[in-house]
């Protein structure tokens, strides 16, 4: 349960340093919001790299277990291969 509220917590931040870049985009033309744009963008690009990280390890070490229909697709396609032996 932590690690789904990390994450719920780090995609806000994410997306926030979106609205920020958004923000000094729009707001100025000169090289200092030219500047600030520049480093949120790559804020919110090491922090998708580092969340995407967290999220497989989580999931190899057993923290996070993916649910939905990619995972019943998956299931359903296992137990027809293993009922076709």
């Amino acid at each position: 349960m932590i690690i789904k509220m990390l994450a719920i917590a780090v995609f806000f931040l994410i997306v926030s340093s979106l609205v920020y870049a958004l923000y000094n985009l729009i707001k100025g033309k000169d090289s200092v919001h030219s500047a600030k744009t520049l480093k949120a963008l790559t804020f919110r690009i090491a922090v998708s790299v580092a969340l995407f990280v967290v999220i497989v390890v989580a999931m190899g070490l057993g923290l996070f277990r993916p649910h939905g229909i990619g995972v019943v697709v998956q299931a359903h396609k296992l137990s027809s291969a293993v009922a076709d032996k």
